[in-house]
Parts: C-alpha cells; structure tokens; sequence
C-alpha cells in the first residue's frame, strides 16, 4: 500500500498535476495511446497523471479528460497527397525500378528478388 500512499495526490499539490498510482486513476482520464484506440484526440493541455515505480526509476504517464477530447483533424488534400507520394517511393526499388506491394526492408535497400539475386540472373 505504500505507492499508493506514495503517489496519491489527487489535488496536484505535491507533483503540480493531480497524481495517481498506477491503475487509480478516474475513468474519465486516459492517455494518448488510450484516446487514439477510441478515434480520439487530446486536443488540451495534459489534466492529470500516472506514477508509479519501476526498475528505471519513477515513471510517469500523461492523462487527458476524455469530455474535452475530439476527433482528429482533417487532412488537407495535399498532406493526403503527400503521405500517399512517400508511401509509394518506400515500395520503389532503386535498383530494378518496380514498385512492390510491400514495404522495401531498410536493412536491404531493395526489393527481395534484387537483394537475392535474382534479377541478376535472370
């Protein structure tokens, strides 16, 4: 029971936000990750926190009120444009020229048949 002791400042007058102990926290407070999952969000400043022990030292995670939370803004239609543009150069190989339906690997730089060998071969 000491951590909860230890981080139970649900006024923020020790820590400077309201703290809970890992898992204590109110329903109506998640972090990022949890409002993403949900479609959401954070569009306010960070409400309220988690602490809790671990082997690196205290550790600590930012919460947002879910009532204040909405979804993500739009994309405009050349942001689109670009993301679509860098997804489609990652799939090119610079060695054959030929778009894959996957994902060029970072640690070989090519297409597999190239990084096999293949294409040599052939």
């Amino acid at each position: 029971m000491g951590a909860v002791r230890k981080f139970w400042d649900p006024e923020g007058e020790r820590f400077g936000l309201p703290t809970w102990p890992w898992k204590w926290a109110p329903a109506h407070y998640k972090t990022r990750d949890q409002l993403v999952a949900m479609g959401l969000r954070p569009h306010q400043p960070i409400a309220a926190q988690v602490m809790w022990d671990s082997k690196r030292g205290v550790r600590r995670a930012y919460l947002f009120d879910v009532a204040l939370a909405g979804p993500p803004k739009a994309r405009s239609a050349a942001q689109v444009a670009s993301l679509e543009a860098a997804r489609r150069k990652r799939r090119i190989c610079p060695t054959c020229g030929h778009e894959q339906p996957y994902y060029l690997s970072t640690a070989l730089k090519e297409c597999t048949t190239c990084a096999d060998g293949l294409a040599a071969a052939a």
